[in-house]
């Protein structure tokens, strides 16, 4: 964790509110002894929450008052219009002024976009930002699967922009030098899919700074095949959610199933700490908080309903990237891009 590192923290979005995002935050500076959060939202609910659990007087939390809310059912134009006193429009606009050096907010998904676009503006040469998230494989190591709904259409250009932006973030992530980047399809034949999806595999083929392999299909999202895969935010959104539903499934039967019968009983006491293991893995809320890349300033989605676990979960991701200081290495790498499309020489 880096010294000094503050992070703003939009208390009152998503489902749960100050009820999941005020032990996430305390629980995020005790274990981490460098890290400082700015806590937006109504300052008597946070000063309440935090004189509750002793916490009031803590040197590395400070609140920051805040009269408006941007709810679940705000439309996300109408947030950027009428709501510049929110708990999420300050804590993006504590990024831009630099008293931060992230937001988290797990509040209205189209809001935050509509808002981070707004007030932290695209980095050069980047049409559109992103949402990027891991997933668990079979693999030790998760895949990241971008866009997860901040655009639900995508052109070529775009989509190959994400394939850059992937590999970066998960270059850094998992330290690994050129990760495997797949675009998402109905089948992994050149001949599959619509005309976007193979002129975005065209430009992913030809680029010198993606590790393009091709197509994968929904099955291969597990099986370790890819780094990255990149599709349209519509797809993506579904693609991740139910793979979150699948997870919980699998869990509920399973747990289900050990109590119904003495022995069962017996074996799941045997098994726990091969079953913990397992829930560790596919937990949903170990890879909560999806990056909004390819902005002037880093910016964390939490689910909406997060549970305290899950928002601590995304306040370690957003220090996690100032860490590794991703905006600024997306940008290198596009200004590259963009030296490569140039002409070498005068023209005739």
């Amino acid at each position: 964790m880096l010294t000094d590192l503050t992070i703003a923290l939009d208390m009152m979005g998503g489902d749960y509110g100050p009820r999941s995002s005020i032990p996430a935050a305390i629980a995020a500076v005790l274990k981490h002894p460098n890290l400082n959060l700015i806590l937006c939202g109504n300052q008597q609910v946070i000063e309440s929450a935090l004189t509750k659990a002793s916490m009031l007087d803590h040197p590395r939390l400070k609140i920051k008052h805040c009269k408006e809310v941007v709810t679940n059912s705000c439309e996300p134009a109408s947030a950027l219009r009428n709501k510049k006193q929110s708990s999420m429009r300050v804590a993006l606009d504590l990024v831009k002024s630099g008293e931060a050096q992230a937001c988290v907010s797990s509040g209205n998904t189209g809001a935050l976009f509509f808002m981070a676009h707004y007030v932290l503006k695209m980095l050069p040469g980047i049409k559109r930002p992103a949402l990027i998230s891991a997933v668990p494989t079979e693999k030790k190591q998760p895949v990241y699967l971008l866009d997860l709904g901040a655009n639900v259409h995508c052109d070529p250009e775009t989509l190959y922009q994400f394939g850059i932006m992937g590999s970066i973030v998960a270059g850094e992530a998992l330290n690994i030098p050129s990760p495997k980047v797949c675009l998402l399809n109905i089948g992994s034949e050149e001949i599959k899919g619509h005309d976007g999806i193979k002129q975005a595999a065209k430009l992913m083929k030809s680029s010198s700074v993606i590790n393009y392999q091709g197509y994968c299909e929904g099955s291969d999202m597990f099986s370790g095949k890819a780094d990255v895969i990149v599709c349209e935010g519509f797809v993506g959104n579904v693609a991740l959610k139910t793979c979150e539903g699948i997870a919980k499934l699998i869990m509920h039967k399973f747990s289900k199933a050990l109590k119904k019968h003495f022995f069962y009983k017996a074996l799941a006491f045997l098994l726990r700490p091969v079953i913990k293991k397992l829930y560790r893995r596919v937990n949903p809320d170990q890879y909560n908080g999806a990056s909004l890349v390819g902005l002037r300033g880093i910016v964390v989605k939490s689910h909406g309903n997060a549970t305290t676990k899950a928002f601590l979960a995304a306040i370690e991701e957003a220090a996690q990237e100032v860490q590794r200081k991703i905006p600024e290495k997306i940008q290198a790498v596009f200004a590259q891009v963009d030296t490569e499309k140039q002409p070498s020489g005068p023209h005739p």
